[in-house]
């Protein structure tokens, strides 16, 4: 099933599906895990950083092995694109989907961009997510400025034929230093005016009822990389501080049972059973 028709068949039944980001074996294995044991789908996440350590066919084969090996539905995506040339590279190794993010350039630019994007993935039979607004990313602003407009959603939505969007409604990638507020009233007038998938950044520190909201009033995709990481780096600084193992392979999985705890959890939000 492409990404696209099952954005459609939860769209219909007001769920969601988890985005993650994957870092390393360890932590795609705990990812995958996770979602074998709640038997649900998941998106496999690589950002151009990602990509540059791994390396974009190791990178792409190992999510794609360890897809096929737990048995569990699911698709490979390119986070945060930031360029036309590394989506077609992208696009060409196998991606099931690809986020172009000039959300920082002009209206019109990211217009551009986007729609050169679209016109590429089509003949991949490949999904597209873009980004408009502001969502601030680690080290920028958070001072709820930019958020979407409904108008501007559906001008760019209409534009540009994306699959998804990405949408500004008081997420931030990384650490809160409060907790978010939601403005909910907007997302519900964004999705009653476009057709897109719309997506949530910055999933990582949201309270789980604020999540099953957004998912109620029209979020489909909610992605999660920075608890991924800290809990994955907090686990192992611990393990590391009370012994002197050398061995990685009894080390290791300690942290990775926590990347499946952590999952696990944020999986049962986003299904949003009733």
């Amino acid at each position: 099933m492409k990404l696209q028709d099952k954005f459609i068949e939860l769209r219909g039944k007001r769920q969601g599906i988890l985005a993650t980001n994957f870092y390393n074996f360890e932590t795609l294995e705990g990812v995958l895990c996770a979602a074998k044991i709640n038997n649900q789908p998941i998106i496999l996440q690589l950002t151009r950083s990602s990509i540059n350590y791994l390396g974009l066919p190791v990178a792409f084969n190992l999510a794609k092995s360890m897809l096929d090996y737990h048995g569990v539905e699911g698709w490979i995506h390119l986070d945060h694109g930031d360029s036309y040339e590394l989506a077609a590279q992208c696009l060409d190794v196998g991606f099931d989907s690809v986020m172009i993010d000039a959300s920082e350039q002009s209206f019109k630019d990211n217009i551009a961009l986007t729609s050169k994007v679209v016109k590429l993935a089509e003949s991949y039979g490949a999904n597209v997510e873009a980004e408009l607004g502001y969502i601030a990313k680690l080290g920028q602003d958070k001072d709820g400025s930019g958020f979407t407009q409904p108008k501007e959603a559906k001008q760019f939505v209409e534009a540009t034929g994306v699959d998804a969007l990405a949408i500004a409604i008081g997420t931030a990638h990384g650490f809160y230093d409060k907790e978010p507020k939601l403005d909910l009233e907007r997302l519900s007038d964004i999705a009653a005016i476009t057709d897109a998938t719309l997506v949530l950044h910055g999933g990582s520190g949201v309270p789980g009822e604020s999540l099953k909201q957004a998912v109620d009033r029209g979020i489909c995709k909610i992605n999660l990389a920075t608890e991924i990481k800290n809990i994955f780096m907090q686990t192992l600084k611990t393990k590391l501080s009370t012994n002197e193992e050398i061995d990685l392979r009894k080390v290791f999985p300690v942290a990775t049972n926590q990347v499946i705890e952590l999952v696990k959890k944020k999986l049962e939000i986003v299904q949003n059973k009733k």
